[in-house]
């Protein structure tokens, strides 16, 4: 059956076909060279120089995006499966790698639809960079970190907000304790926030700092915080990255034989 070939095609799978694996390396190969000529065509001699053949290869790769795309739609009903083949096409469509594979092609063919002006048209063009969200895909480490932060995501929330209501707080002190002595350093609360950020990562803010006691020890205050803030996050990824390996390292020794060292599954064989 065409379909069924067409799945194990494009979607991973206990079926391990081999062409997946081609298919997948191959699309991986060419978001990366896509990638590599947006770089390159940023460069105003090498643009000069080579523009015809970029342009022709951003075509080439939106073909082969716009195929691929067109065959997971027609996957759909097993992917995605609903009550209708146009329930599981929307499902597809309007899924996290759905909206990636449409966005990955569509500046590509507004332009021929709708009559835009050229100023929106340069912003569209960095919408292929967009592309490279596809690499998660085809990438088992990617992907892995990508399921740590969603089953972290109500951790990451939580931090980002106390980080929020820190550089907030921070931003309204140190502009009353500095406003006035430094007006063109703090000028209002919005210029204060980017200090306050700058501070918060430890990054610096090398020509703008407090003069008086009060806005030394805020500013003191949000360094030290900084440290444990921005750390959080990366320890609650951390975690999670190597517990989901050890999950991963025991769910693939439990499908190993333990006399032969072989897969449970080619003995079934």
């Amino acid at each position: 059956m065409i379909k069924d070939k067409i799945y194990k095609l494009v979607e991973k799978g206990s079926h391990g076909h081999k062409h997946n694996l081609i298919f997948d390396y191959t699309i991986l190969i060419l978001i990366l060279l896509s990638i590599v000529s947006i770089i390159l065509e940023s460069d105003k001699e090498i643009n000069a120089k080579y523009s015809e053949f970029l342009i022709a290869f951003d075509i080439f790769s939106i073909i082969i995006f716009t195929i691929e795309y067109l065959m997971r739609i027609y996957v759909s009903d097993i992917t995605h499966p609903s009550e209708s083949r146009i329930k599981s096409a929307r499902k597809f469509i309007f899924s996290t790698y759905g909206l990636i594979d449409l966005l990955a092609i569509l500046p590509f063919y507004l332009p021929m639809l709708i009559k835009m002006d050229l100023r929106v048209l340069r912003a569209l063009r960095l919408t292929r960079f967009l592309r490279i969200l596809k690499i998660n895909r085809y990438n088992d480490s990617l992907n892995l970190i990508w399921t740590v932060v969603k089953e972290k995501k109500a951790e990451l929330t939580v931090t980002g907000f106390v980080t929020l209501l820190v550089l907030l707080l921070s931003s309204f002190l140190m502009f009353y304790a500095e406003g006035d002595k430094q007006p063109k350093a703090f000028p209002n609360i919005f210029a204060t926030f980017w200090w306050a950020i700058a501070t918060l990562t430890t990054v610096g803010y090398g020509d703008v700092y407090p003069v008086t006691g009060l806005g030394k020890l805020i500013s003191g205050l949000i360094a030290i915080l900084g440290i444990g803030l921005v750390a959080l996050p990366t320890g609650l990824i951390s975690a999670g990255f190597i517990n989901k390996i050890k999950d991963s390292k025991h769910l693939n020794t439990a499908k190993k034989c333990p006399h032969c060292g072989k897969d449970i599954e080619e003995h079934d064989l």
